[in-house]
């Protein structure tokens, strides 16, 4: 754990881990599931943090890749929360907390394996999403099956501490030969890709959002990022581009629209802010009819880059670039340095910022700082500028004042 995921193991986690897996050992081995199908055990979904508790892998009667992907708990008791989707409350460590309900849980792990995987997409490969409840006796008007789950109970059923010959029946009817791992070593593997479906929801929102539309300079910075980005598909060369503009001018609006237009065109993308507040605002205003999981896949902080593989984004929209730091990680102590983290994962770097605006002393973010980056990796910077601004009223003059007062 520590090698791969740079902490310890907690006690109580390696109890969950013992418990859980022997539960799981009695149901595969009274299974006709074959020796050679896959098991995966705290599998880390690739590009994000989340990690599926157990994923069995093998193919259907008629050769189709299956991976069956279980989310265990020990739970012994729930409570159902009404006016919150997907979410009910159950002692975690000693205290009563909200989290998500298990069936949602599995079924947003399978939803943002498909949801970014080339292959998995085009491999048609079936996934199937499960709960298992080992400590968990069925009880009368159990709110862990209330109505109001019904929509992630279908996705992903739910096995309760008696249901051993159900769960074993479940994993049968996907897992009927055996594949050698195969099926996990596609979705460990596979390329990084928007489906269709997440494509089609972006675009359809993006009409509906009349604040997206762009003016002026937004306009000309946005096909010319877009033009590079269609550039890098094709095989282009890694490159980067600063975009550098004032509070107000719409950088934000325009990173956004850039995400939704790039993930459209069968790139993969990322919206990048260390400020959480912004990737707030618009997971909400984008996720509509769209399911969270998948948005939230979308809009991430920086601190994770030095977890990515070379050249795994074809386009990384890092907003307020100015607030990038040298090292990621609740204490500060993870990776080398942001800017270049972000430039090595990315086929097209593009950082918005204002070097006026640095918060704190740990900000290294300027524009120097990423041309100097760029230029020992060797990668080619095009600099760009917004000069319309938009909070007041469009008065460059009124920014040009408030430099002046200010003294920047």
């Amino acid at each position: 754990m520590r090698q791969r995921f740079g902490r310890t193991t907690p006690e109580s986690e390696m109890r969950a881990w013992n418990n859980s897996l022997i539960r799981m050992e009695s149901v595969l081995s009274h299974s006709t599931v074959p020796d050679t199908a896959g098991i995966a055990i705290e599998y880390n979904i690739p590009y994000t943090s989340k990690r599926v508790d157990m994923i069995v892998s093998g193919k259907t009667s008629d050769d189709r890749n299956s991976a069956i992907i279980i989310e265990l708990k020990q739970w012994s008791e729930v409570e159902a929360v009404e006016d919150k989707d997907g979410i009910v409350k159950t002692v975690l460590n000693g205290t009563l907390h909200e989290t998500a309900h298990p069936s949602y849980q599995a079924w947003s792990y399978a939803a943002a394996i498909m949801d970014f995987n080339a292959d998995v997409q085009d491999g048609n490969v079936l996934l199937k999403p499960c709960a298992c409840l080992h400590n968990y006796n069925e009880i009368e008007n159990d709110p862990l099956l209330d109505h109001i789950y019904d929509e992630y109970l279908e996705r992903a059923p739910i096995f309760r501490k008696h249901d051993n010959r159900k769960l074993t029946d479940f994993i049968e009817k996907y897992i009927r030969k055996g594949d050698d791992l195969e099926t996990i070593f596609m979705i460990d593997s596979g390329r990084l890709r928007p489906s269709k479906s997440l494509q089609d929801v972006l675009a359809s929102m993006m009409k509906g959002n009349e604040e997206f539309i762009l003016l002026d300079s937004q306009k000309v910075v946005y096909e010319t990022i877009l033009d590079a980005a269609r550039k890098i598909e094709k095989g282009g060369k890694k490159s980067v581009i600063i975009v550098e503009g004032g509070p107000g001018t719409g950088k934000t609006v325009l990173a956004v629209n850039l995400l939704c237009t790039i993930i459209n065109e069968s790139m993969s993308a990322m919206y990048v802010s260390k400020n959480a507040a912004p990737r707030n605002v618009y997971k909400k205003k984008l996720k509509g009819s769209m399911r969270s999981t998948s948005v939230n896949q979308l809009f991430k902080g920086p601190d994770q880059f030095h977890q990515y593989e070379n050249g795994i984004l074809d386009v990384t929209l890092v907003d307020e670039a100015h607030r990038l730091r040298e090292k990621s990680g609740m204490f500060g102590n993870l990776g080398e340095n942001q800017i270049k983290e972000i430039m090595e994962a990315s086929k097209l770097s593009v950082f918005f910022i204002d070097d006026d605006q640095r918060v704190t002393l740990k900000d290294i973010g300027s524009v120097d700082e990423i041309k100097k980056q760029a230029k020992k990796l060797g990668v080619h910077t095009t600099t760009l500028k917004l000069d319309s601004q938009f909070r007041c009223s469009g008065s460059d003059g009124y920014l040009a004042w408030l430099d002046n007062i200010l003294e920047i």
